[in-house]
C-alpha cells in the first residue's frame, strides 16, 4: 500500500493551490488525487456565458497544473477510513496518509429542482455555472429579442453563487445595446430577502434592476420547473408562484457535497465536510481537514476565499505538527460583479456578512471599469502563475 504524507483529494483551485503552498512551505511528500481531467478556472464561465470569453482560456490539461515535485494520482477517490489513516480509491487500493485534506468541490444536483433536467436536455434551460452549458448560455442570450426569461441566484452551499449575477446583467446590456430590452420580460429569483443580503453591494444592486424593468422574486428558490408547459414555479417565500410562457430559464442547479463524504459531513442535509470553521480542521477525524467549496466553513465561497484558506490551512498542518497554535480564518469572502458590460464591483465581506474591504485606496464597492479589465484579463494570469504554484497574491 501506496503512502503519502500529505494527501489532497481534489484537483480544483483549491487543491492544486494548497498543494503547491504545501511544497513551498516545505511539505515533501505530498499526493494529489484527482481524474485526469481538465482544469478550469471557473470565475471565466459567466464571462463565456455572457459573450466575452472562450473555453479555451480558461482550460488547460490536468498535468500542467500539478504543482512541481508532488506525486499525482489520476483517480478518483470513494472512502476515508480515518480509524486507518487511509483514502480508498475507485478501484479498490488504499493510501495511507500524514494528513489528508479533502478539497474536492461541491457536485450539481439537477433532480433537486424537478424538471430542470429535462428543460436543459431540451436546450430552453441553462446555465453558466456548468462547463457543458456557458456556450449554450451565450447562444441564448444572443438570440434573444423578446419574450419572458428567468435568471436565479442558488441557495447556499454554490460555488461562489453571488457572481450568477454577472450573466443576468451582461445581457441586461447586450440588449439593451440591442434595443431590445424593453421586449424581454426579465425575472430574477434570489434567496435572499434582498438581492444579496450584502446592503453595502445591494445598494449597487438595486437601481439598475429597477432600470431594465427586473422583476425580482425575494426570498425564493426555482421548486420546479414544468418542460412541457414551460413553466417555473417558486419555492421559499414566493412559494405557488408560477412564471408561465418562459422562453429561457437561467437556473443555476442546486449543489451537495459528494455522497462519500457523508460520514464526515455536516449535519445540514448538505453533505458538506464538517469541519471547524475557523481553523478547517475536521470535527470528528484526526488529522483531516477540508477548504473550499465543500468545507462547511460558514460563509459564501468563491475562490477570492480560497486565498486565505489556502495560507491558513498550509500554516495549521504544520503548525499541529508542531504542536504550535493554529491560525483563524474569518470567512473572508468576495463577490465580483458586473453591473454592465465593462463595469465591474467587489463584494468582500466576512462570515458575518461585515463589509471586508482589502485596500482603503479607492471603494471597491463602486463600480469601475479597471474592476471589470482587472477581473477579466488579470485575474486569470494570476491564477495560472501565481496562485495555483502556492504563492501568495494579496
Amino acid at each position: 500500500m501506496a503512502w503519502h504524507d500529505v494527501v489532497i483529494v481534489g484537483g480544483g483551485n483549491a487543491g492544486i493551490s494548497l498543494a503547491a503552498r504545501l511544497r513551498r512551505i516545505g511539505a515533501r511528500d505530498v499526493a494529489i488525487v484527482t481524474p485526469d481531467r481538465p482544469h478550469r478556472y471557473r470565475p471565466m464561465l459567466n464571462y463565456v456565458a455572457g459573450g466575452q470569453a472562450s473555453m479555451s482560456e480558461l482550460t488547460r490539461p490536468a498535468d500542467s497544473v500539478v504543482p512541481d515535485g508532488c506525486t499525482w494520482l489520476p483517480t478518483t477517490a470513494v472512502a476515508v477510513h480515518p480509524a486507518e489513516r487511509e483514502l480508498e480509491l475507485e478501484s479498490g487500493e488504499r493510501v495511507g496518509y500524514g494528513d489528508l485534506v479533502l478539497a474536492t468541490g461541491l457536485e450539481e444536483d439537477l433532480d433537486a429542482v424537478p424538471g430542470l433536467a429535462a428543460a436543459m436536455a431540451a436546450g430552453w434551460s441553462s446555465t453558466a455555472h456548468l462547463k457543458t452549458q456557458a456556450e449554450r448560455t451565450w447562444t441564448a442570450i444572443r438570440g434573444m429579442t423578446h419574450g419572458r426569461v428567468v435568471f436565479t441566484v442558488p441557495p447556499e452551499p454554490s460555488p461562489c453563487g453571488g457572481t450568477a449575477l454577472k450573466p443576468l446583467f451582461l445581457a441586461l446590456d447586450h440588449w439593451r445595446e440591442q434595443g431590445v430590452l424593453g421586449q424581454i420580460d426579465v425575472h430574477l429569483v434570489t434567496p435572499y430577502a434582498s438581492v444579496l443580503d450584502l446592503p453595502f453591494a445591494d445598494r449597487r444592486l438595486e437601481l439598475p434592476l429597477a432600470e431594465a424593468g427586473v422583476t425580482v422574486h425575494h426570498g425564493s428558490t426555482v421548486a420546479e420547473v414544468d418542460h412541457a408547459a414551460r413553466t417555473v414555479t417558486l419555492g421559499g417565500a414566493g412559494r405557488g408562484v408560477l412564471v408561465d410562457g418562459v422562453d429561457h430559464a437561467f437556473v443555476v442547479p442546486h449543489y451537495r457535497g459528494p455522497s462519500w463524504l457523508a460520514p464526515l459531513a455536516a449535519e445540514d442535509g448538505v453533505g458538506q465536510v464538517d469541519v471547524d470553521p475557523a481553523t478547517m480542521a475536521s470535527r470528528t477525524a484526526p488529522r483531516v481537514w477540508s477548504l473550499g467549496d465543500v468545507a462547511a466553513l460558514r460563509t459564501r465561497p468563491s475562490g477570492g476565499a480560497l486565498r486565505r484558506q489556502v495560507e491558513i490551512l498550509a500554516d495549521n498542518i504544520r503548525a499541529h505538527r508542531l504542536g504550535d497554535p493554529l491560525r483563524e480564518y474569518d470567512g473572508y469572502t468576495i463577490i465580483p460583479i458586473t453591473v454592465d458590460r465593462r463595469r465591474l464591483f467587489l463584494a468582500e465581506f466576512d462570515r458575518t456578512g461585515a463589509q471586508q474591504q482589502t485596500t482603503g485606496l479607492t471603494d471597491l464597492t463602486v463600480p469601475r471599469r479597471w474592476l471589470w479589465a482587472f477581473d477579466r484579463y488579470v485575474e486569470p494570469v494570476i491564477y495560472f502563475r501565481s496562485l495555483l504554484k502556492g504563492r501568495l497574491i494579496p
